[in-house]
């Protein structure tokens, strides 16, 4: 069975939060806040496809991006082509400099996508904080592409049981712009009190 191609965004959803991922992909919810503005302007700076040298490199923005073998498609924000071969991702977030998985493994899938379609390797790219304007060099190595293959599977199964993934009613909820739609305190407070009853045995019975 043919499958829709999973948009590289989603490996950076999912890797956050399953649920985010299944109800931005698959029931195509999404609710703006002060993050996603903030990061729509950072990626409008590099949302206009163009490519032009600077400093002896050769740098495409907005570039379209496929794999075959993952079944993956989406665009980079930049790659720079530099004079000896190397190919270098870059991907644009707001905010200051910080390591989270999410955002490598969207590089990660990236660079998988620029390997098949160029035939080179791809071993190492950047996450380019915008607030504090520093990259961040990623290694995207063996255990890097373990990691966003395990994320590609857990996508797949979500696609496949077509179930939304519990939520994680944790501290990601509170940068989340679908915290109001998602309601995880009160899923997870009806998720309790339904376990409650099943296991509440009155006193009389005993």
């Amino acid at each position: 069975m043919t499958t829709d191609p999973i948009p590289l965004s989603a490996l950076q959803h999912y890797s956050y939060c399953p649920r985010q991922y299944a109800l931005i992909h698959l029931e195509q919810q999404f609710a703006e806040n002060l993050h996603t503005l903030r990061g729509q302007a950072v990626h409008a700076l590099v949302d206009d496809p163009a490519t032009k040298q600077e400093k002896g490199v050769r740098v495409a923005r907005a570039l379209p991006l496929y794999s075959l073998v993952y079944n993956l498609i989406g665009k980079a924000d930049v790659v720079e082509f530099h004079k000896d071969g190397t190919v270098y991702p870059v991907e644009y977030k707001h905010g200051t400099r910080r390591e989270t998985l999410h955002d490598a493994l969207q590089l990660a899938g990236q660079a998988v996508c620029l390997e098949e379609m160029l035939n080179i390797a791809v071993p190492k790219g950047a996450i380019y904080h915008a607030s504090s304007r520093h990259r961040r060099e990623v290694k995207i190595d063996t255990p890097l592409r373990e990691q966003m293959l395990e994320a590609l599977a857990g996508i797949r199964a979500v696609q496949a049981s077509g179930v939304l993934p519990p939520p994680v009613n944790d501290k990601r909820c509170n940068q989340c712009s679908l915290v109001d739609i998602c309601q995880p305190q009160a899923l997870t407070a009806s998720q309790h009190l339904h376990l409650d009853s099943l296991f509440n045995i009155d006193d009389n019975e005993v």
